[in-house]
């Protein structure tokens, strides 16, 4: 850990005191009160206003009409109302597929369509700055699913609108594939699971509990009751002491062994995700690792009895009432002793937050838990230095690509930057230009994988010196993969490069650049020459593509088919036109022997063909039938 980088233990009790200092936990307990008691009324969730924040919450009353017997089953999740899910950094092929829970994917379907209408209503319709979406229970993972997906709707308007998501023991919702792909889409922060020290319901679907599915759905019936209304908790069937012994047991017992055991913490079919917000009756303590979690679930439930970890799940209001006092009066006494390093002090307070100071064994197993999640590798500020360097490094690389097009369209062929490299020869000059594009692309791949590894600053993709030079390499570099893919003729096996060809990379660049900061002279900005590189990085795919449309046009025989085919062409030719008196190309794509200059040629003389015809028609028959080759 890097002397000058701020303890996490520190970061953690500085986001736990943001979030007591706030009106956003008891606001948010609040409305998941209010939810649960309008369960008996059939309602699966309240929306409320308070000031600039639109808080919506789901109610934890829910699974006795939507029970999944087993407990256990996943189902895939790659979309929600037709939105998708984490498409900007979408899962490599041999990665597991993300899953959630069935059964509360189930409920959240069943009021999608409720929920749609009026959140989007509400925001569409009022200033609103913020959203809260809340849920206590099993409204929390319903909560989590609805925050998925307005943050995917959010983003595909490049909306600026902040969402947070507050759990209060919440059920895990998803397997490892499912957090990873949060992390990697830097959504991690976006949550907040309140978990109780004692409560089991966050911890249960970390145990294969199907053997105890009876003694679970009594359970349940009990703290549906008891959220409805305390008096009605009396009128559920109650879970005996053996039964809640051996509940208690099966779940620590496996969580036990998920910590002690790698392999069997690997084989976990539920894994927590986001932050993890620790509240006991001496304050609070948030953590974010995913291993750090599961240790600290374990550690805090193995200080538990079987009925106090039931009753537990029903005392989020008294925690939430005494926070405030409680942190005011631990820092009040870390004065009394104060460590030697802040990296103690924040050690301490986590201690102290969270609640096993007075057992010893616990405490020494939760230092230890806490001191392995300290950072062993850089910070991400660290890397990103490190970067700036490494991209100074590459840059030269980047001029001698810029050289060698500037070369290409100085030559006597007149065939320009794209077609010069796709028809090269095998001289040093190429191949070094070649192998200097290899070298971006693993410089850029390694930036990817780093930002989506959470190993940069959480705003990394949005620093306008990242954007801008991955923008540039973007622009000068693709029109070279492209003549690559064109020239070894891989578009005859796999087709055409857009959609089959183009690199991951290159997609996410497109996202940094749609969604950077626009300043009022670029929107107003008007180009009085040619760019030097064209502003659409696909652009040579395109007349790739528009070159096997003008062939259909010469081949094909079904009238429907050759209207298609000359709707596409149409369409291409208007939007490379606007390209060129926007002047958004390069030179180059003007040059005498350019594959667009030809393919414009070839359009001419087909459409001069196509109007003898409607002069003509008896005489041009045979252009209709595929015999007629302008």
């Amino acid at each position: 850990m890097a002397a000058n980088e701020p303890s996490p233990f520190e970061s953690s009790e500085m986001l736990a005191t943001f979030l007591i200092s706030t009106p956003l936990l008891p606001e948010s307990w609040r409305l998941c009160s209010q939810a649960n008691a309008s369960a008996a009324n059939f309602r699966g969730f309240v929306v409320e206003r308070v000031g600039a924040v639109v808080y919506v919450a789901f109610s934890g009353v829910q699974m006795a009409r939507c029970s999944d017997p087993s407990w256990r089953t996943l189902a895939p999740l790659d979309r929600i109302g037709g939105v998708p899910l984490f498409s900007s950094r979408r899962n490599r092929e041999a990665e597991e597929p993300v899953m959630v829970h069935a059964g509360m994917l189930s409920i959240f379907s069943s009021l999608f369509n409720s929920i749609q209408n009026q959140v989007l209503g509400i925001l569409e319709n009022t200033d609103a700055k913020s959203v809260v979406i809340t849920g206590h229970s099993i409204g929390g993972a319903t909560a989590s699913l609805c925050t998925l997906w307005l943050l995917s709707y959010l983003q595909s308007i490049s909306s600026s609108l902040s969402v947070m998501c507050i759990t209060f023991g919440s059920p895990l919702l998803g397997n490892k594939p499912f957090s990873q792909a949060i992390s990697r889409e830097r959504w991690g922060g976006n949550f907040c699971h309140v978990v109780s020290k004692h409560d089991i319901m966050p911890r249960l679907l970390f145990a294969p509990i199907t053997p105890l599915t009876p003694q679970l759905n009594f359970l349940l019936q009990f703290w549906h009751l008891s959220m409805t209304s305390p008096e009605f908790g009396e009128l559920a069937v109650q879970v005996s002491d053996q039964e809640k012994s051996e509940l208690f047991t099966a779940v620590l017992g496996y969580l036990e062994t998920a910590t002690q055991n790698e392999e069997a913490s690997e084989s976990i079919l539920f894994y927590p995700f986001g932050n993890y917000f620790f509240v006991s009756d001496e304050g609070a303590l948030c953590v974010d690792s995913p291993i750090t979690i599961i240790k600290m679930m374990h550690l805090l439930l193995s200080t538990s009895s079987p009925s106090c970890s039931i009753e537990d799940h029903l005392k989020y209001r008294e925690y939430i009432d005494r926070l405030s006092s409680q942190m005011l009066n631990q820092n009040n006494s870390m004065l009394m002793n104060i460590p030697n390093s802040s990296y103690e002090a924040g050690l301490e307070l986590a201690i102290q937050s969270s609640g096993i100071t007075n057992q010893e064994s616990a405490v020494v197993a939760a230092k230890e838990c806490l001191r392995s999640a300290r950072r062993m590798v850089p910070s991400p500020a660290l890397n990103a230095a490190s970067l700036a360097l490494s991209l100074s490094k590459v840059v030269p690389l980047r001029a001698q690509i810029d050289w060698y097009k500037t070369w290409c369209d100085e030559q006597d062929d007149e065939m320009g930057y794209y077609d010069t490299f796709k028809t090269r020869d095998s001289s040093k000059r190429e191949m070094r230009i070649n192998m200097n594009r290899h070298k971006l692309a693993r410089f850029w791949d390694n930036v990817i994988n780093m930002l989506e590894k959470n190993e940069l600053p959480h705003d990394f993709d949005q620093r306008a010196k990242w954007v801008n030079a991955s923008q540039f390499y973007k622009l000068l570099v693709e029109p070279l993969d492209i003549a690559q893919y064109y020239g070894k003729g891989e578009h005859i096996t796999k087709g055409h490069y857009i959609e089959h060809g183009r690199e991951r990379r290159y997609e996410i660049f497109d996202r940094w650049w749609r969604n950077r900061k626009v300043t009022s002279g670029e929107e107003n900005k008007e180009r009085s020459k040619f760019a030097s590189s064209t502003q659409d990085s696909c652009f040579w795919a395109k007349v790739e593509e528009a070159r096997d449309w003008l062939n259909g046009m010469r081949s094909e025989r079904d009238n429907n088919k050759l209207a298609i085919l000359w709707e596409k062409i149409e369409n291409f030719d208007k939007y490379a036109i606007g390209l060129i008196e926007n002047k958004e190309v390069s030179s180059d794509v003007l040059a005498k022997n350019s594959s667009y200059s030809l393919w414009v040629g070839d359009l001419k003389e087909l459409k001069q063909l196509k109007a003898s015809l409607q002069r003509f028609p008896k005489q041009f028959t045979r252009f209709m039938d595929g015999e007629v080759v302008p």
